[in-house]
């Protein structure tokens, strides 16, 4: 199904209206080239044109449409009339000419004669190709440069060193022309029945126990995308851009060992796919994976992409929903979304429009599918809203009023930092979100843990909490039965550990107050022991609390505190000696809300700390 919801949107974009959205035809693809050559007519060169530019803190290439690249391994294959500068030029890459020499010098020989073969290759790719397609000016004058000594032409030219250093691709233009020689009429008719030879006679992925014969013809098959017979692919285009993944590119489908075959079939025939639809559904991921793509974001180690069965704003938004670094347009989109759900704005064909997101991850030379959902708009729409409803969370006045899904996932890990966040924990939150299904029980476990070993309960982590609380008794969340945890303080829950937590919160305020300045509180030396053992330190702690109290200039604020306490202790018969994971989070949340409530009360004294708190819950509840 997900090849062809691809192969679907690989057809919605080649019927664009609009000419730059429109995916590259049948036997072309978008390439960044480096470097471009221009030649007289004679294959004299004439100048190197410099088409790199600055993207974020890398140079990259200036796209263009060539023909579709060969599949890449181990052995030598050209590309036609484009690619590096080992195959164009036999300029040997600085980077490796240097490590085969630090292997000694038979290495760097081998490798040198090597260039040799690898231009020798790239010319009879050239001169392959059909008649019509030999005649053209350009195709001659390509001919004729590669006949003479490439890295003598080239070297007198200023960007000969920047060639040598890096290894870009390279392409052909003929001086004054403003095409290049791949993309003139001739010679791109000629690709696209060059690229419909099959990929065997190009790459070497054979693998253990797999030898196909080169140039054999490939298998007739029914497409298990299309449903039509056709020969079948024998080796996938690779995708690019997944984070993590080999820089080459990796597989979705891919047959490398003859473990993996079954009845005398091999690589693509276990799963025939027809040349088109592998080259549909391939260039349609990588175009979402693409940097420049708004259909793209990082959820953990998943690369996620997303699109719709039929052009919707969703599509451009989505990452900015759930992610993004403008905090003002991720809240902007967050309100947009609930306006469009109350509006009925998904209701009718749009909320009947399938909407597909798609999680992938690195596994090796392959990509593993980490999540897949395919679902109506409106479905997405409302589980997206639950979401936010349940990281709905008090905050601070200068804080985003939602916070951001890779927040909420980088709260929870080591240090703060992305590469820490825990294996699989992106993909299985976004598997939650889009089914409504409980989120997994490591999530709630890693934010519990990072607030004991860190002793803070931040925004996000008790966003996360509270999130994971609410999710895992949803199924009793009804008008009888509201969700356990409200987004602000809620002095009715019963919740013991709730108690303890808001107790704590409220220690630590007195002795803040008691001693302005402290370099560190209860909460850093009691925090982890409170919140699991409490009856190991409270006692001590209601003691040490009435020393607190006795150094307050306010007595009027004394009492509050004591009138806060009591109204507290009304709950709490007595201490447990152990609180469970989810007790500590409801500990978590409790100390965390009261703590918000602490420090946004009014500061007239005659108001009580538990007066703030009932006009807080009054104005959650409104």
């Amino acid at each position: 199904m997900i090849l062809a919801a691809l192969n679907d949107y690989y057809e919605r974009r080649q019927a664009d209206a609009d000419p730059a959205r429109r995916l590259p035809a049948f036997g072309r693809e978008t390439k960044e080239i480096g470097f471009i050559l221009e030649l007289d007519t004679d294959g004299a060169l004439r100048a190197i044109n410099n088409q790199m530019h600055a993207a974020g803190n890398r140079q990259v290439g200036t796209p263009y449409l060539v023909p579709k690249g060969v599949k890449k391994t181990s052995g030598i294959a050209a590309n036609l009339l484009w690619d590096n500068a080992e195959y164009v030029l036999a300029v040997p890459d600085e980077k490796k000419l240097a490590a085969a020499a630090a292997k000694g010098q038979g290495k760097a020989d081998d490798y040198l004669a090597r260039l040799a073969d690898m231009q020798a290759a790239f010319r009879q790719r050239v001169a392959a190709l059909q008649p019509q397609a030999l005649a053209d000016p350009g195709v001659q004058a390509v001919l004729a440069f590669l006949d003479s000594d490439t890295v003598a032409a080239s070297r007198g030219f200023d960007a000969f060193a920047q060639i040598a250093a890096t290894n870009p691709v390279l392409s052909f233009r003929l001086a004054d022309d403003l095409d290049l020689v791949c993309q003139r009429p001739a010679v791109a008719a000629a690709a696209v029945d060059d690229g419909a030879q099959d990929n065997s006679e190009h790459d070497s992925e054979g693998g253990e126990g797999i030898s196909p014969e080169a140039g054999s013809a490939p298998t007739q098959a029914m497409c298990l995308v299309t449903g039509a017979q056709a020969p079948a692919e024998r080796l996938h285009t690779s995708i690019k851009g997944v984070w993590g993944a080999q820089s080459s590119g990796a597989n979705i489908v891919s047959f490398n060992l003859g473990a993996f075959n079954s009845y005398g079939k091999a690589q693509g025939g276990n799963a025939p796919v027809s040349r088109a639809a592998v080259f549909a559904y391939t260039t349609a991921l990588n175009a979402l994976l693409a940097r420049e793509s708004v259909q793209r974001m990082q959820v953990g180690d998943a690369s996620t992409v997303f699109w719709a069965q039929r052009p919707d704003a969703m599509e451009a938004w989505l990452a900015t929903l759930l992610g993004g670094d403008d905090a003002d347009a991720h809240t902007r989109q967050v309100r947009a979304l609930y306006e469009s759900l109350h509006s009925g704005a998904f209701d009718g064909g749009r909320g009947e429009n399938r909407f597909y997101v798609l999680g992938l991850a690195p596994n090796a030379a392959r990509i593993a599918v980490r999540f897949w959902h395919a679902a109506p708009l409106v479905d997405v729409a409302r589980r997206l809203a639950a979401w936010f409803d349940d990281i709905n969370i008090v905050h601070g006045p200068n804080e985003p009023a939602y916070p951001t899904l890779f927040a909420v996932l980088r709260a929870v890990a080591v240090q703060g930092k992305a590469d820490t966040i825990p294996p699989k924990l992106g993909g299985d939150v976004m598997r939650s979100i889009l089914t409504g299904a409980p989120y997994p029980t490591v999530w709630l476990n890693a934010a519990v843990q990072r607030c004991r070993a860190e002793q803070q309960v931040t925004r996000q982590r008790a966003a996360a909490i509270k999130a994971c609380l609410n999710r895992s008794t949803q199924h009793r969340s009804t008008a009888a039965h509201p969700r356990e945890i409200t987004p602000m303080l809620d002095p009715s829950n019963p919740s013991l550990a709730y108690r303890l937590g808001r107790l704590f919160a409220t220690l630590e305020k007195i002795q803040e107050e008691a001693s302005p300045g402290l370099n560190a509180t209860i909460r850093e030396r009691y925090y982890g022991a409170a919140s699991s053992t409490p009856v190991a330190v409270f006692t001590a702690l209601l003691r040490l609390k009435n020393h607190h109290l006795a150094k307050l200039a306010s007595k009027g604020r004394a009492v509050n505190f004591e009138k806060l306490i009591t109204e507290i202790m009304s709950g709490v018969d007595d201490f447990p000696g152990h609180l469970s994971l989810p007790e500590q989070g409801r500990f978590a949340i409790g100390y965390y809300h009261q703590r918000q409530e602490l420090f946004t009360k009014r500061s007239d004294d005659a108001g009580t700390p538990a007066d703030a708190t009932a006009a807080a819950t009054a104005t959650a509840n409104t």
